[in-house]
């Protein structure tokens, strides 16, 4: 059983930025890959961005340039970076190792409007 406690959402006027936080209980952290889902009301849960355990990122391409995943190995920690948000971001967002793929955290709101 993995643990995974996500942070950090809020509500953001569009043009904002966020950072989202996820503490893992994946050993070892150093090389899980992890990732953030995001799924908004009416649709299935989206892959948003990963990162291998050697540190290579991948992004949607709705994300691209504007959201950046990242980790702190000590803290066992992933982060998302979100800048320039738009409405359409708007969703609640999780974390997720994809060793673990059926484990889920609470995930947190994130909310773009003005």
């Amino acid at each position: 059983q993995v643990q995974l406690v996500e942070s950090g959402g809020g509500l953001v006027q569009p043009g904002g930025s966020l950072r989202l936080s996820c503490v893992a209980s994946v050993t070892p952290f150093s090389i899980a890959p992890m990732a953030w889902y995001r799924q908004a009301p009416g649709n299935q849960r989206e892959l948003v961005a990963s990162i291998t355990g050697s540190g290579s990122r991948n992004y949607a391409d709705s994300v691209k340039g504007r959201f950046t995943i990242s980790r702190d190995i000590p803290k066992t920690t992933v982060y998302l970076q979100m800048n320039s948000l738009k409405p359409d971001d708007t969703a609640v967002y999780y974390c997720n190792s994809q060793w673990f793929p059926n484990s889920w955290g609470q995930g947190i709101q994130v909310t773009v409007s003005s």
